[in-house]
Parts: structure tokens; C-alpha cells; sequence
């Protein structure tokens, strides 16, 4: 028999390795012969390089680069098994946790780590860079981003404009002749599961930036300038990015990528199952475990469940989903090829005790449901 195990991490307790490696320990104790292929999952989010590297054998490379406010940091990104594609998440250089409360500031936190990162990859010759863009501390369009990677932002007076969402009400001219050449040889793809615009109330600076330090006076000036920086792009290049789906996401970097590197934005699980191979590891697969640490409403929504659920339903193989805790509108996933649903909580405990006693409590959920499979499987119940 076959097994796949795929699931998303159990955020705050274990990475998406984690829970395949107790996953399996339940498994063996039922079926200790049994072919089991771990490839953890993710969406794009935090521990998608993990996850798609481990799944791959790939290998994680580290290198300086400038935090969202312009000091040295180590961060990595991940090269797949195949080495000729990087996986990046925006995050490890410009994210918000890297900032403490008193930090933030939208007006000044810059991407430029982030180009930094595409700059290290470059230098490993890929062809296709996958970049993951949650979590960002930023607003500033992917300026940061693109300056790293040697465009250049200048205001009405040529001058170069300052780090940060705050200083693109001032941008007049967008300079592209230093840009790296290298990037015309690579495929650009962007895990991004959000459609809001650029700008406007469902944009990037009245959705995000309150999130990230904003008050409302900063936001009406974040917001006016990613609004400056479309119009230049458009008028210079003829590239409109303002009403794009996904434009807004991670502080306007989605609509940078597009305009700068010719990214293409993507549902983020189809872009990691497409990175490890998922769809042909499931061509004679008997079931798959996946879960995360909550399944809800959300769940069935653009998330690891929906896009592991939706590929093994069209190829007629189960799916088994365990779960740290169930949440209102769970039952949502049972329409998007998800089989069974159980959670691993077994008796009453609180939270602390769950996350302390996860690895255990997912080994035994995932024996306990093999079982009731194997049962249903060999009186006949489909």
C-alpha cells in the first residue's frame, strides 16, 4: 500500500517535516510495510522553502543581506533538488517579525533584502526563482526589491529616492538601465493566494499597513504613493499593475514583481505541489494524510487542504485530513475532496499541553483513522 503524507505545518508547534515524520510513526504501527512518501506542504507561506527543500533533497543557502530597515542580517532561501530553481520567501529578509513593535514604520521598511535574495539566487544560475510573500514588514512596492537588483527611483530632480513606502509620492522617473541581465534568462513565479488591488480600501496600504505600524495618516500617504508609483510604471512602460488581482499583496510587492521582473502571481499550494511533484506521486497511491493546525471555513479556500483535497479527488484517491483543532465551517472540505476529518485532541487539555504532546498526538490520530480506512476498505464501504 501507498501512502502520502502532506501536510501544511501545525504553525507554533511543528514545521510541515515534523508532522510528516509523526504521521508515519502511526502509520508504521499498523502497516509496517507500507510504502509511505513524506512531501510536506505549504502555501506559500511561512515554511514553504523549508518544505518544498526537504521534499525536493534540496539544500538551503545563506547569505547576507539588509533587513527592512537596512542592517546586515543572514537570511537563506532554498535551492530544489533539481538545482536550477530557488525557492524564496520574502519574509526571511523582509518580514515583519524581523522588527520589533516599536520598529515599524511602513513609511521606512524597504524590500531591499528581499532583491537580495533573487541576487543570490541569480549567482547560483537558476532558471526559475519561486518567491513565497506573506509576512511582509513592508509597503513599498517591491522598490526596495527592484533598487537591489539595480533599477533605480528617482523624484522630480533626479535625486534617488529614499528607502520605504513613504518617499513614492515624490517618484517622477523609474531608470532600468542598470537592471541585472541575468533576469531576462529567468522564470519568475509568486505563491500569492490574496486578489487585493495596489490601492484603494481594498488595497495594499488600507488592508496591510495598519498591521505592519501604520496610523490612519500614514496610510492615506502609503497608500497615495503606491498609487504615484502605478502611474509612472504605466506611463513609462505601459504596464498597468494599480487594479491588478494580487497587486496589493505583501505591501504592493506582487504588483512590483509583475512590473519589474515579469512575474507571474499564482495560487501558492498549486505552485508547491507543482515544485515537488505532487500530482505524480499520487498515480498509484492508495491515500493521503494531509491536516494543519486548524482546519475551518478558510480551509477549503485557496489553502494546503483545498489544493491537496482538489488534485487527489481527480486522480480517485482518498484523502484523510488531521487536524490540531476543528473550527466552525470545518465540513466545507468535505467539497473539495477531502475524505475524513479528525482532530488530535483525545481528551480534555489546554493548548500548551496540545502543542507539548504534538508529535504523539498526530502519530496516534493518524494510526486511529488508518485503521477506520482499512476497515471501511476491507468490508467493502466506499
Amino acid at each position: 500500500m501507498k501512502i502520502i503524507l502532506a501536510p501544511d505545518s501545525y504553525k507554533g508547534s511543528l514545521s510541515s517535516l515534523e508532522v510528516c515524520q509523526a504521521m508515519e510513526v502511526g502509520i508504521r504501527e499498523v502497516l509496517p510495510d507500507a510504502e509511505v512518501i513524506q512531501i510536506p506542504m505549504a502555501d506559500g507561506g511561512e515554511g514553504t522553502v523549508v518544505a518544498v527543500v526537504a521534499a525536493t533533497r534540496g539544500e538551503m543557502v545563506e547569505i547576507p543581506v539588509y533587513d527592512p530597515l537596512g542592517r546586515k542580517i543572514q537570511a537563506s532561501f532554498g535551492l530544489v533538488g533539481d538545482h536550477v530553481t530557488a525557492i524564496i520567501e520574502m519574509a526571511a529578509a523582509s518580514g515583519l517579525p524581523l522588527l520589533s513593535k516599536e520598529e515599524q514604520n511602513p513609511l521606512l521598511t524597504s524590500t531591499y533584502g528581499t532583491g537580495e535574495l533573487i541576487r543570490g539566487a541569480l549567482d547560483r544560475k537558476v532558471k526559475q526563482i519561486i518567491l513565497g510573500i506573506g509576512g511582509s514588514a513592508t509597503n513599498d512596492g517591491g522598490k526596495g526589491m527592484a533598487e537591489a537588483l539595480g533599477v533605480r527611483f528617482l523624484d522630480g530632480q533626479g535625486m534617488e529616492l529614499a528607502p520605504g513606502g513613504g518617499s513614492l509620492i515624490l517618484l517622477e522617473e523609474i531608470d532600468l538601465a542598470g537592471l541585472d541581465p541575468r533576469l531576462a534568462e529567468v522564470e519568475f513565479q509568486v505563491a500569492c493566494d490574496v486578489t487585493n488591488p495596489l490601492t484603494g480600501p481594498n488595497g495594499a496600504a488600507f488592508v496591510y499597513a495598519p498591521q505592519k505600524g501604520a496610523n490612519l495618516s500614514m496610510v492615506l500617504q502609503l497608500d497615495q504613493g503606491l498609487a504615484n508609483f502605478a502611474r509612472v510604471i504605466k506611463a513609462q512602460f505601459g504596464i498597468e499593475i494599480n487594479d491588478l488581482p494580487g497587486a496589493g499583496a505583501a505591501g504592493g510587492l506582487g504588483g512590483g514583481l509583475v512590473a519589474f521582473l515579469g512575474a507571474k502571481l499564482i495560487s501558492g499550494i498549486e505552485l508547491v505541489m507543482t515544485a515537488t511533484n505532487f500530482r505524480e506521486y499520487l498515480a498509484d497511491a492508495t491515500l493521503v494524510f494531509t491536516g494543519e493546525g486548524r482546519i475551518d471555513a478558510q480551509s477549503a479556500y485557496g489553502k494546503t487542504i483545498s489544493g491537496i483535497g482538489k488534485a487527489a479527488l481527480a486522480n480517485n484517491v482518498p484523502v484523510i485530513a488531521i487536524a490540531g483543532s476543528l473550527d466552525q465551517g470545518y465540513e466545507a472540505v468535505y467539497q473539495v475532496g477531502i475524505s475524513g476529518v479528525s482532530a488530535i485532541i483525545s481528551k480534555p487539555m489546554n493548548l500548551k499541553e496540545a502543542i507539548a504532546n504534538a508529535n504523539q498526538l498526530i502519530a496516534a490520530a493518524t494510526n486511529q483513522s488508518l485503521r477506520l480506512f482499512l476497515a471501511g476498505k476491507n468490508s467493502g464501504v466506499n
